[in-house]
């Protein structure tokens, strides 16, 4: 939701005029503001430390194909040390992502019936 700045009624988001008295909104030109992404280890979609999950998640890519590519790079003949340094430096540079929240088990309303031993 978003305040009129002439007649102090709430529009919604990102409207461009008011519909209560007509006046024009100031709104940014980038639109609706964006989910901020941030490169991070994962910790669901890790080998090692996480380091290609996490930059196939930034990049939305399938962790696979970066693996691919990183295994790929290392078996170049010459930047076969500067892979390793750049995954170490990933490793200690990139932030661990926090743990997803589990989701509740549903509980079901049938009762439980004990079995005789």
């Amino acid at each position: 939701m978003m305040i009129c700045g002439h007649c102090q009624r709430e529009l919604a988001a990102y409207s461009n005029f008011c519909y209560f008295c007509g006046a024009r909104q100031h709104v940014s030109p980038e639109g609706p503001p964006r989910a901020s992404r941030r490169l991070m280890r994962s910790v669901t979609d890790c080998k090692i430390a996480g380091v290609c999950g996490g930059i196939a998640e930034y990049l939305e890519m399938d962790s696979t194909l970066i693996r691919l590519i990183w295994i790929l790079l290392v078996l170049m003949p010459v930047p076969l040390v500067p892979a390793f340094i750049g995954y170490f430096v990933a490793w200690l540079v990139m932030p661990k992502a926090p743990y997803p929240i589990p989701s509740a088990p549903a509980q079901s309303s049938a009762p439980q019936s004990a079995q005789p031993a």
